[in-house]
């Protein structure tokens, strides 16, 4: 007979269940890479896929609106505390790589998201609380993989950004935000900082979006290792290079604009991205057989 679980109790099935899914690590890196390889076939894209995507994206917002909000409180309370701790310890220069670099682990941030609207294309449940069957999806270990190496490439990111004001206005550190735009506006070291900044952020930028634009959705539609994810998502991006590009335009201005009001507008922003993806990924891939 089914019982009603406290929070604590409902949390410890969830962690168990996607615990389970960790045990075979190599299978989740790997998985079947040739034959699911073969069975994955990449579409073209027009731009008009990606109106249609945010459209489908902005539909499932609307359906699920309370549950989504509910998720995405988290995304300005993390971007609030990231800007204190940075405030706190003196890292003024990592400030707007810190805010542009989100864009970097966007794909992981928004997995409960992909998977509400999963469940709500296939007719189920899409409240809060389903968005964290992530946990239990055959997929789990990947989608913990490839987390941890947006995250790497996120550090990588903040290391770059930190080495590059070393070289240009530092080593020592701004003594106010006033002299800090001071320097990066009206001198040549922050001009250049500039350049090389925004030059080696769009690399860590395509490099994730190549990567990842379809990688996360198909973990959790399909049991496939981090391998047939990656590739796939290189193939989508090879194949469709102008709307990929396109779309990351969208990606880093959306989240980029809905970082600028205290974060706030990431509560908006990221679950109309997040969801939207989710469709941009079926148009994206399809399947010659089931999974």
């Amino acid at each position: 007979m089914a019982t009603i679980k406290n929070p604590i109790e409902w949390s410890w099935l969830q962690l168990r269940a996607g615990a389970r899914h960790l045990g075979d690590v190599g299978g989740a890196v790997s998985g079947q890479d040739t034959q699911m390889l073969e069975g994955l076939r990449v579409q073209k894209l027009t731009l008009a896929d990606l109106r249609a995507s945010l459209q489908a994206g902005l539909q499932d917002f609307s359906a699920c609106r309370s549950d989504v909000l509910f998720i995405a409180l988290i995304y300005p309370l993390a971007g609030l505390l990231l800007v204190r701790t940075i405030f706190n310890e003196g890292l003024l220069p990592l400030l707007f790589p810190m805010i542009s670099g989100f864009a970097l682990i966007g794909p992981l941030a928004a997995v409960g998201l992909y998977e509400m609207s999963r469940r709500r294309e296939k007719g189920l449940e899409a409240t809060w609380s389903k968005a964290f069957s992530v946990f239990s999806s055959p997929s789990f270990g990947a989608i913990v993989i490839l987390g941890f190496a947006l995250i790497g490439i996120f550090i990588a990111w903040l290391a770059c950004a930190q080495i590059v004001y070393t070289l240009t206005l530092g080593p020592e550190p701004p003594q106010s935000v006033e002299a800090f735009l001071e320097a990066t506006f009206r001198t040549n070291g922050g001009r250049s900082m500039i350049v090389i900044g925004s030059l080696a952020g769009f690399g860590f930028a395509l490099l994730v979006l190549a990567g990842s634009v379809v990688s996360f959705p198909l973990l959790l539609d399909r049991k496939v290792g981090v391998i047939v994810a990656v590739k796939t998502s290189l193939r989508v991006t090879l194949a469709n290079p102008v709307v990929i590009g396109a779309w990351g335009l969208i990606v880093a201005g959306g989240l980029l604009l809905g970082a600028l009001p205290a974060f706030l507008g990431l509560i908006f922003v990221m679950p109309i991205l997040g969801h939207a993806t989710w469709h941009l990924y079926r148009r994206a891939v399809s399947a010659r057989m089931e999974p």
